[in-house]
């Protein structure tokens, strides 16, 4: 029998102590926590491990709250966000939601309103395909820049050194992990993803 798979959330706070309480706090959901000081860490993990739920500090020295919204949402259009200020910024609040974040919450954080909006997000992202959200590899990534670029399966065996069935079983993949269907939808997400740069309108 299949275990269930554990709801996994990064959070990102430069403040040591922020971290320990959210992390303690989260573990209520029984989700899996993994805290991050900076929002760089927090990228590089997010190539390589499914995330469904980034939390984040919006004032964190170098890259901030903003820049990691939209630095997560180009490299996981589906990835919900939720900003969490301490500064009761309502510009920068409706920036984040034009951005793609999920909501926004101001600081101090309220256990019970905070578990509450974190289990809305994580039941609204509920897939059923365990593959959906995962983090594209390396390889994945370069069979789909050859694929959006016009190539066969075929040219993308001869070009990658691989054979016509890996590449097949490479591109199932990376359309589950995305959460598409066929390849219009495909396009779509990589050019969400910044993987194809759209031509200058005339």
């Amino acid at each position: 029998m299949a275990r269930e798979t554990k709801k996994h959330v990064f959070f990102v706070d430069d403040e040591p102590g922020i971290r320990k309480v959210v992390a303690r706090t989260l573990g209520r959901l029984g989700v899996e926590v993994t805290c991050f000081s900076r929002a760089v860490d927090c990228v590089e993990q997010l190539n390589v491990q499914a995330c469904d739920l980034l939390i984040t500090d919006l004032k964190m020295p170098g890259m901030d709250g903003i820049g990691l919204l939209s630095e997560a949402k180009r490299m996981a259009p589906w990835l919900s966000v939720l900003l969490v200020t301490g500064y009761g910024d309502v510009p920068v609040a409706v920036k984040a939601i034009q951005l793609g974040a999920a909501d926004f919450i101001e600081k101090p954080l309220h256990k019970k309103s905070f578990l509450r909006k974190v289990k809305f997000i994580l039941d609204q992202n509920n897939p059923v395909d365990p593959y959906t959200g995962k983090g594209l590899t390396r390889m994945e990534l370069k069979v789909l820049k050859l694929i959006v670029a016009g190539k066969s399966n075929k040219e993308v065996a001869r070009l990658l050194g691989r054979s016509v069935r890996t590449i097949e079983d490479h591109r199932n993949h990376i359309m589950r992990k995305l959460g598409v269907q066929n390849a219009v939808e495909l396009v779509q997400r990589a050019i969400h993803m910044g993987l194809i740069e759209l031509p200058p309108s005339q």
